[in-house]
């Protein structure tokens, strides 16, 4: 590990705690796996599914207790356990990998990817793999990507139909400086805040809208209280399943080659699960009467020049940028 995470005493003390568990739970051929989303989330079954096949494969030699809901902590908290062995296996988003790997910042680009099918495709593919196999460095074992679905903004004030419709807003980003980089560069004005946290503060006018998924838009009942809703599908970026490499260097050849094979049957389980999810929550979204309107992502793409310089600095980067680009349909 490059000692790109200093351990913070929450997570040290959590990671302690979790490593009493798994050292227990190896001995009985058990790993650990963490999850925020609550149990009934696609990723958390997604892992579920992992271990289920785990278990088949090594019949019963191996299996899987997850630790879902933020149990063991935030993201950040999970992954520093995560690299010094004290969790076996963790999904986590893009957000926090940003600031230690370059390479994951490739795939949170916004307006990089065109589709969902595009998505999928390059990151089940050899760049998608190089992204991964750039975690090893930092105590990590990059296993699979899952789907974190098509970002979209919504606000209390008005339909987003240009980047003009954003000047003045007020919006909720995730504690990221992309996030914060790419509202700037759409004119609107970026707040950093904890997801627990928006509901109110849309309610009570302290921002005038966030941006996210159709499951998140509808679970957290923001579609109550904003009510335009507007397609701009500015993020695809996915999620991502990764081992410690202290644990992964225990294993045998073997079971390395269970471990990857589960990780990636379990991908298109989880495509299913979230697809269906996205289709109940756009409904309910739907029939509550939201404004929903489509969105010509051209004028946005456009602003985001800039920021893309920023952010993309090395020539390993911009390979992967390029190679993304001439992916889409179209070309670039």
């Amino acid at each position: 590990m490059d000692g790109s995470f200093r351990l913070s005493r929450r997570a040290a003390i959590l990671g302690a705690t979790a490593s009493v568990a798994a050292c227990k739970m190896r001995l009985s051929g058990l790993f650990t796996a963490a999850d925020t989303h609550v149990r009934d989330y696609p990723t958390v079954q997604a892992v579920l599914r992992f271990g289920e096949l785990l278990s088949e494969r090594t019949a019963g030699r191996l299996g899987l207790n997850m630790y879902a809901g933020g149990q063991l902590g935030n993201e950040r908290d999970t992954l520093e356990i995560t690299t010094f062995g004290g969790l076996d296996f963790n999904r986590v988003n893009l957000a926090p990998l940003n600031s230690i790997e370059p390479l994951t910042t490739v795939a949170a680009l916004p307006f990089l990817f065109e589709s969902t099918n595009h998505m999928r495709t390059t990151l089940d593919g050899e760049i998608g793999e190089e992204i991964l196999a750039s975690l090893e460095r930092h105590g990590l074992i990059g296993l699979c990507f899952y789907d974190s679905g098509a970002r979209s903004f919504y606000n209390t004030q008005r339909p987003i139909e240009t980047p003009d419709d954003m000047r003045g807003l007020k919006l909720r980003v995730p504690g990221s400086d992309l996030y914060v980089a790419m509202v700037k560069s759409l004119g609107a004005d970026a707040t950093p805040m904890p997801l627990d946290e928006v509901y109110q503060s849309l309610a009570q006018g302290v921002i005038d809208g966030a941006e996210n998924n159709w499951p998140s838009f509808e679970s957290g009942r923001h579609f109550e209280v904003a009510r335009y809703y507007s397609l701009t599908r500015h993020l695809l970026a996915p999620e991502v399943f990764v081992m410690s490499k202290v644990s992964w260097d225990k294993l045998s050849a073997a079971d390395r080659d269970i471990v990857r094979r589960s990780a990636k049957d379990s991908v298109p389980y989880m495509r299913k699960l979230w697809d269906a999810q996205v289709a109940r929550s756009r409904a309910i979204v739907m029939q509550s009467g939201v404004a929903v309107n489509e969105v010509d992502p051209a004028p946005f793409t456009a602003r985001m020049t800039g920021m893309w310089d920023e952010f993309i600095t090395t020539p390993q980067q911009r390979a992967l940028v390029d190679k993304i680009l001439a992916q889409r349909e179209g070309g670039l």
